[in-house]
């Protein structure tokens, strides 16, 4: 391959040089200068020169097409749309740095030789590592030696490891989709959830990711195991694209991976696998006889796995001998003689270990077949067999000791494909109700831990989904913290989703809808949101499968919500509607009132302050009615919003008000906070500053208290505007560039526009006009992206500001002209009259004070009827100087002098030195 490519550069290389050379003969035919030789004949004739051009041209097409197709066929299919069926999400287990190396890896010398050389040339050559696929049959040994070349050669990967099961091959289990391996990788090397790309096109959504993911590596020295993989189309969208990271996949079946070294890890050699077992019997080599050791190996095909558990029945049984235990074995292997040859050696030796357990601990190993999950702690063990957790870790530490299950980092365990099958095998004996009431326990137990978790993840006074009633109480892991629930949250998440998607494979339709509901706070606040999608849609469809109208509009509220936050807002509106509708069909006053409010968030991020405002009425009127008080602070809140967004300051700050006493009066700290930001922008558009500046102080401590990012930064946006017109220009730039950070880290778009627009006022004020105009039309396009009207028309309406500024004119009248007919239909009285203002200005300074005047006193009657201090100050100011420009002096200084008190009521200093100047010297 590398050749070939090499081949393919010359001649194109070659070509290119030939076409130069013939373009200058054509392009030099008619001038003075003669070339030397044949060339010389070729410039005289001109039209030999066009032809031989033309077949250059010619060849370089058809070389560049042949290149194109031999490339085309190593591109994986584009992956499926998703589907809209009610098939839950998974997850992927990833563990950030590799599991517990084994101290009994024995003799792959020759393979991990060859891997250790591949690295090292690679790295020292400078060439990008190729990937190495470690194939073999089950038992042999794959995942094993992968975990121990990566501790070899870990050092060589400082920036870290990864390792991922991709269950390509594991019963009970679907392979885990690229899009949600991305997603797990994403998160484990520190991308936050919120920042992970979402979306309805699974395809776009994985290539996204993938790109991320591989921006994420680019320059890394980083290690990454992909263990268990189903196919090379799972597989592709993981690789880095750098050429310094390590990729090590194991596979049951052969993957055509470009570029690959594969790595074929086979049976022990004889005398290796009788090596391994006395090292694992801990007897004394002479001890054992070693003929009977050799028919031993062979009786276990020479797999690792097999000779590990045989190894340590003879390690837990002091009185037997290498004999005994190969009559065992021999008995054990006739009883599965139907079995193929290398399935009968391990299932032999899983037989014989098997039997030799205690009666408990037999049926606790079936129990394990039944696991929906990957890995599973002494917590869900005792759910799963129905035992005491003290006894589910004393049989979890048996199992281990027997070689049954793996251990896993942080006390937890997880049973090898083999095993499971096995253990599956045994427990399918007792028929499939036994099957389903596992599955039941585990849901018990989940919604049981869930609705402890979710007890310090919700807002005070919020309901927490309660676990269903008659169910046993389960023992669940201590979580005395927020932070340890997050933490408990976030180990289970593959594990609950997998029960999920078990429950629902088995139609138990009710357990799905409770536990969708359980982990909706979670999956609020950690995404990613389209794995919240996902979930949700199958408990819709769960819920019009047994008719529970409840709860569909439960379902249907929660995806509304996560449709809102990743900013699809017509679907949003479609489900909360329906989820009120469905709520008000069964009297559930209450859920209306939640679908009501949510509505009336949508529709205020998309500025229809009419239908906000409606719904936002509604739901407080069913609030109070219902005695809610954490509802009607919220409705409160929301309701101030609408007020203040369509300039009714005064019934806003009333509003805002009765909402912040509320929260107190609960001792809610994230409403309290909410409402303090929401009152210092009111406080603000009323020329308060100072009251301003302590409301948005006193919002972001609080949000930093929480630990809450997004809005310490909403936070900050608000008190850079208040720097910003105080005249703190550095203080105000700060604040917008902290906030920028916060967002950017955790993808929240819409904040993060409001700063780039900042930003960009912020640039004009500072004389950077041009510099601004860039950065204002890329918050613009922002806000057309995600359906912000009203971002929209005040972005417009300072991007017509700094179009004026440097002479654009036109474009600078069309961006006022939009963005006034935006505001007028949203009703944004205050948002029109700076943009009046800001026309004023530049009609005044394109020499037409007669129009400017016009659009002054416009202004001018807008700020007075809504109180709005600065836009008046700024409207007076603008007739003063169109009149002084019109001559007439006297009755221009009333307006400037009227600005000028008010100007300095507010402490804008810098508007009041400048009208000041222009009263006393005549220039400003």
């Amino acid at each position: 391959m590398t050749l070939r490519r090499g081949i393919v550069i010359t001649l194109v290389a070659a070509g290119g040089a030939v076409t130069t050379m013939l373009v200058g003969l054509v392009t030099n035919a008619v001038s003075e200068s003669r070339w030397p030789g044949w060339l010389g004949w070729l410039q005289q004739h001109a039209w030999f020169s066009f032809v031989m051009l033309g077949v250059a041209m010619v060849g370089l097409t058809v070389l560049l097409a042949a290149l194109s197709e031999t490339r085309t066929p190593t591109r994986p299919e584009p992956l499926p749309l998703p589907d809209d069926g009610p098939e839950p999400p998974g997850a992927a287990l990833v563990l950030r740095s590799l599991p517990r190396d084994t101290t009994a890896f024995t003799n792959r010398n020759a393979e991990l030789e060859t891997l250790v050389r591949s690295v090292r040339e690679s790295q020292e050559s400078g060439a990008a590592l190729p990937v190495h696929v470690i194939d073999g049959m089950p038992g042999v040994g794959k995942t094993t030696f992968a975990v121990h070349a990566g501790h070899v050669l870990s050092d060589r990967f400082p920036d870290g490891q990864l390792f991922v099961n991709l269950n390509g091959h594991t019963t009970g289990r679907t392979p885990v989709q690229s899009t949600e391996a991305l997603a797990s990788l994403l998160a484990a090397s520190g991308v936050p959830t919120q920042q992970i790309p979402v979306g309805e096109d699974t395809g776009a959504v994985t290539e996204a990711r993938a790109a991320m993911w591989r921006s994420r590596l680019a320059g890394k020295k980083a290690l990454l195991i992909l263990d268990n993989a189903a196919s090379y189309r799972q597989l592709q969208p993981l690789i880095p694209g750098g050429n310094g990271c390590l990729v090590l996949v194991t596979s049951r079946k052969r993957l055509a991976v470009d570029e690959e070294v594969v790595l074929p890890v086979d049976a022990l050699p004889p005398e290796h696998a009788v090596d391994l077992f006395v090292q694992l019997s801990a007897r004394p080599p002479g001890s054992l006889d070693q003929a009977v050791l050799a028919e031993l190996a062979e009786l276990c095909g020479y797999l690792p796995l097999g000779v590990s558990i045989l190894a340590a029945r003879l390690r837990h049984r002091p009185s037997w001998t290498a004999q005994d235990l190969r009559a065992r074995l021999v008995a054990a292997g006739d009883r599965l003689g139907e079995l193929r040859a290398g399935e009968r050696a391990v299932a032999a030796a899983f037989e014989l270990s098997y039997r030799d357990l205690e009666p408990d601990r037999r049926r606790f190993f079936q129990r394990l077949g039944f696991y929906p999950g990957t890995d599973l702690d002494s917590y869900a063990g005792a759910a799963l067999a129905s035992v005491s957790v003290a006894t589910a870790r004393e049989r979890l530490d048996a199992l281990y000791d027997a070689h049954l299950i793996d251990e896993h980092p942080g006390s937890r365990y997880r049973l090898h494909d083999l095993l499971r099958d096995y253990a599956r095998g045994l427990a399918d004996e007792g028929g499939t109700m036994e099957h389903l009431q596992a599955v039941q326990r585990m849901c018990a137990y989940y919604l049981t831990a869930l609705a402890v978790a979710n007890r310090h993840i919700l807002r005070s006074g919020a309901l927490a989904p309660a676990p269903p009633d008659g169910v046993p109480p389960a023992e669940v892991p201590p979580m005395e913290s927020r932070t340890v629930a997050l933490g408990w949250l976030e180990d289970e998440r593959a594990n609950v989703l997998a029960c999920i998607r078990r429950a629902n494979s088995l139609a138990l339709h009710e357990l799905v809808i409770r536990m969708a509901a359980a982990m909706a706070p979670f999956l609020r606040q950690a995404g990613p949101w389209d794995q919240a999608v996902g979930l949700h849609r199958t408990a819709v469809e769960a819920a019009r499968h047994t008719g529970d109208r409840r709860a569909l509009a439960g379902a249907l509220a929660e995806l509304g919500v996560v449709r809102r936050f990743m900013a699809s807002y017509p679907e949003a509106i479609d489900a909360l509607n329906e989820a009120a509708a469905e709520y008000e069909a069964v009297g559930e006053k209450r859920g209306r009132a939640d679908a009501l409010n949510q509505a009336g968030i949508v529709w205020y991020m998309v500025a229809d302050n009419e239908a906000s405002a409606r719904a936002q009425t509604e739901a407080l009127s069913l609030y109070r009615e219902l005695g809610d008080r954490l509802g009607q602070a919220n409705a409160l809140a929301d309701l101030g919003m609408v007020r203040r967004q369509t300039s009714r300051l005064d019934a806003a700050l009333d509003t805002q008000t009765e909402a912040l006493s509320i929260y107190r009066g609960l001792g809610d700290r994230y409403g309290e906070a909410n409402s303090l930001r929401d009152l210092g922008v009111v406080h603000c558009l009323l020329g308060e500053y100072g009251v301003a500046t302590r409301r948005h102080r006193a919002a972001f401590d609080i949000y930093q208290e929480l630990d809450d990012r997004v809005h310490q930064a909403y936070a900050l946006n608000e008190l850079g505007v208040v720097q910003r017109l105080t005249g703190d220009l550095a203080g105000a730039r700060e604040a917008y560039t902290q906030a920028l950070e916060h967002y950017t880290e955790l993808g929240e778009r819409f904040g993060r526009t409001n700063s780039i627009r900042h930003l960009g006022v912020l640039d004009r004020v500072e004389g950077n006009a041009a510099e601004a105009i860039p950065v204002l039309e890329d918050a613009l396009s922002s806000y057309r992206e995600l359906g912000s009207r009203g971002g929209e028309a005040v972005c417009l309406g300072e991007l017509g500001v700094a179009r004026g500024i440097v002479g654009e004119r036109e474009g600078a009248v069309d961006a006022f002209g939009r963005s006034l007919e935006i505001l007028t239909e949203l009703g944004d009285r205050c948002g029109r009259a700076e943009v009046l203002n800001h026309w004023g200005s530049l009609l005044r300074s394109s020499g037409e004070p007669a129009a400017a005047r016009r659009h002054f006193e416009q202004a001018l009657g807008l700020a007075r009827v809504i109180s709005c201090p600065l836009e008046e100050a700024r409207a007076l100011e603008g007739i003063g100087r169109c009149d002084w420009m019109a001559g007439g002096r006297a009755r221009a200084e009333s307006s400037l002098r009227e600005s000028l008190d008010i100007y300095r009521r507010l402490g804008v200093d810098s508007a009041a030195l400048t009208v000041e100047r222009l009263l006393t010297t005549g220039v400003g």
